[in-house]
């Protein structure tokens, strides 16, 4: 068996460029459930996508859903994942296959939270999630962040918002 590379992996899983950075195929959706009724309209009870971070697309920009998220690793380098909470508090996880450093082969993430990703250097050049949503993910339900406004709104974080974030200036 020969060791895959990014662009190997991109095309193996059919993967497509995403908003926050990285790539991404949704893999499932729970249509053979009734809709789930939200304040923000009818989503799926659940879906489920792979996601890919590169060396050429390391990050994934800070952002915002109102689903619960649960994160499984499955392959490459490990991900370091910053969580921002609604009170200024921080947390950083990471996920990994290295569980006797205490990286994470599965980690949840609650609605509400901004959260980003990056790729921690290895020697594979890529690192490899699936999420699970629930309500399934909807781009109504996600907001990108805003470099200004999250600064203003935790200005004790501002150095890593500005690694984090795209610069819209």
């Amino acid at each position: 068996m020969h060791k895959p590379n990014a662009q190997a992996v991109i095309s193996a899983l059919e993967l497509e460029p995403h908003v926050e950075g990285g790539y991404f195929r949704r893999t499932f959706q729970a249509d053979q459930r009734p809709m789930l009724e939200t304040e923000r309209g009818e989503r799926y009870l659940m879906t489920s996508i792979y996601y890919l971070l590169t060396e050429q697309s390391p990050i994934g920009r800070f952002h915002f859903n109102e689903s619960d998220i649960l994160h499984f690793f499955h392959a490459g380098d490990a991900l370091e994942y910053t969580l921002i909470f609604a009170d200024g508090s921080l947390q950083t996880l990471v996920m990994g296959s290295d569980i006797l450093a205490g990286q994470l082969l599965q980690m949840h993430v609650p609605g509400g939270i901004w959260k980003a990703s990056r790729l921690l250097d290895g020697s594979n050049g890529f690192g490899l999630i699936s999420e699970v949503v629930s309500p399934g993910f909807d781009f109504g339900d996600m907001q990108m962040g805003d470099r200004q406004k999250l600064t203003a709104q935790f200005p004790q974080h501002r150095a890593l918002i500005e690694k984090l974030t795209l610069d819209e200036d």
